[in-house]
């Protein structure tokens, strides 16, 4: 164990001999923990910060403007809004799928490099 993991775990064993750990949120329940296997390895800490501190994933963000743009466009009754909104929403909508488009080849390259190792025995 190294020095650093020593002293962390002596002052946790000082918060707990004094009763500072003892009124945590959720104590004594099990721990809810995520299921993160859709999210890349070497991305899940950033992707568990963003999330905690409620910042949405740009697919996620895009899809919601998508849907407030389409629910404006369905109320609208001027033509000259109705046709800007429009162009907002095939922005939106291009950008999203230019993005959706981006992962999937992302992915499908991972799986590729993953058989390719897996043939070449690594």
């Amino acid at each position: 164990m190294d020095i650093v993991a020593v002293i962390a775990e002596g002052k946790i064993r000082e918060a707990i001999a004094r009763g500072e750990l003892d009124n945590l949120a959720g104590s004594g329940r099990p721990l809810e923990i995520d299921d993160l296997s859709h999210v890349p390895e070497e991305l899940r800490s950033g992707y568990i910060m963003l999330r905690n501190a409620g910042v949405l994933p740009e697919e996620m963000q895009l899809k919601k403007e998508i849907v407030t743009l389409q629910k404006l466009i369905d109320c609208c009754d001027a033509d000259v809004q109705k046709k800007c909104l429009q162009t907002k929403l095939n922005q939106k909508i291009l950008r999203f799928n230019m993005l959706m488009e981006g992962r999937r080849a992302s992915v499908a390259l991972s799986q590729y490099r993953s058989q390719l190792y897996r043939r070449l025995g690594g």
